[in-house]
């Protein structure tokens, strides 16, 4: 039997997908890209926003339509936050929420058997524990995405994140160590540490995020670790001091802004302020050497006038982000915003959201310029062309190398030459 993921969303859905993939693969299917024939389709879906839920939709038809023999299966965050609208996806042969992950071969023999439609959509409750997942393996093969934190209890007033993920619970260090310990023994060299509310890791419990760190550190394979996105009120100065003392621990942060006007992040239900986030940015760049900032910006929120919007690009423009995603806001029913309506046009929306674009790719460009001529550490990941190596820096910049010899896996430093924005990378 042969299994296709189709992954859309975030680092914690690529890494569920992989647990579902290699649940799939211990059990004797073999798992082949998504442009291939196959006996099973598995759309792993988000619903961060109204697109993904259209993509999610497209998907689930397109692979019916191409493969009406094979049996199409949804899962992931847009049945756990829209059971309704997943269950009248009738191209889909198996709909199940994130929750349910577990049971998906379970659920796959049992339509083997009846060949009748099967929904199973398990609510999210309070005081759920965190799933027992775990990897061996990652399909990038020299980094691996690591969940270990789901749920989120902030209720910021645009987002669905609570209801399609439920509230926070964690990884125990037990779990993670054992998981590190088998990625590295496999090959994996860097380690992405993730969450929905990474930041809120361990939270009710006797160890958070640092503890999460030092595993990897100590683990002798891992040469690197690397945080995914955090919110920006719950990384204390003991955290910063903690975390300070890992040396495999890369310095780019990405810390989620949203905006940067007080009057809209109030809206929002954010719980900061500009001036607390612009305090947390200069204390991670005087206490870590050579630290990036990255972040997400939403522009078009509600009533946000031009005013705030104003407000929210100088902002940007003063911390000097490393890089920015920036997206219009998309109003998601059920959520407290969607009861206020939204009245910025969508003109507006995409003309902001294009000179956000404009504005932080200049300092990003900047930025790639300032590293021409200096020595860099990168971790090679792949090869992209004959001889042509691409890698990472530890703040997280694309390099490109050329090499007659195979140097991935190898962390080597480097001189930067030359920059090269419109391929966003440098080249060394």
């Amino acid at each position: 039997m042969k299994a296709a993921f189709y992954t859309l969303g975030c680092k914690v859905n690529q890494y569920e997908t992989e647990y579902m993939a290699e649940t799939l693969k211990n059990a004797g299917f073999q798992i082949v890209p998504p442009n291939e024939e196959a006996d099973y389709y598995i759309i792993n879906s988000c619903t961060v926003t109204a697109t993904a839920d259209q993509k999610t939709r497209q998907n689930v038809r397109k692979f019916k339509r191409q493969h009406p023999s094979s049996v199409v299966i949804l899962t992931g965050c847009m049945p756990q936050a829209f059971p309704e609208q997943a269950k009248e996806l009738y191209e889909a042969d198996i709909v199940l929420s994130n929750k349910s992950n577990d049971d998906i071969l379970d659920l796959i023999n049992q339509h083997s058997i009846s060949h009748n439609r099967i929904i199973k959509i398990d609510r999210h409750q309070s005081g759920d524990e965190f799933s027992q997942c775990s990897i061996n393996h990652f399909s990038e093969r020299i980094r691996a995405f690591v969940k270990i934190e789901d749920g989120c209890d902030r209720f910021c007033s645009y987002c669905i994140i609570p209801t399609s993920r439920g509230r926070v619970r964690s990884k125990h260090l037990d779990d993670l160590k054992n998981e590190i310990a088998a990625l590295g023994k496999n090959g994996i060299k860097e380690i992405v540490l993730v969450g929905i509310n990474l930041s809120s890791y361990g939270k009710g419990k006797d160890y958070n995020i640092v503890d999460a760190v030092r595993v990897c550190n100590d683990d002798e394979n891992i040469v690197r670790v690397r945080l995914g996105s955090l919110e920006p009120d719950h990384i204390t100065d003991d955290i910063i001091e903690g975390l300070s003392k890992y040396e495999k621990l890369c310095p780019q942060f990405h810390i989620s802004l949203q905006s940067g006007c007080d009057r809209t992040l109030k809206n929002m239900n954010r719980h900061y302020s500009s001036d607390e986030y612009r305090q947390l940015c200069n204390k991670l760049r005087s206490t870590f050497k050579d630290a990036t900032i990255t972040t997400d910006i939403m522009v078009g929120f509600n009533d946000e006038n031009a005013e705030d919007f104003e407000e929210s690009l100088e902002f940007a423009k003063e911390i000097g982000f490393e890089k920015v995603h920036t997206f219009p806001y998309s109003e998601r029913k059920g959520t407290a915003a969607s009861r206020r309506g939204d009245n910025v046009p969508r003109q507006e929306k995409e003309r902001r959201a294009s000179v956000m674009i404009e504005e932080t790719n200049k300092i990003r460009q900047r930025y790639f310029e300032s590293l021409i001529g200096t020595k860099q550490n990168v971790l090679i990941e792949n090869i992209i062309d004959e001889n042509i190596y691409q890698g990472y820096t530890r703040g997280y910049v694309p390099v490109r190398i050329f090499c007659e010899n195979d140097i991935i896996g190898k962390e080597i430093e480097v001189t930067i030459t030359k920059a090269d924005f419109e391929l966003d990378c440098c080249f060394a």
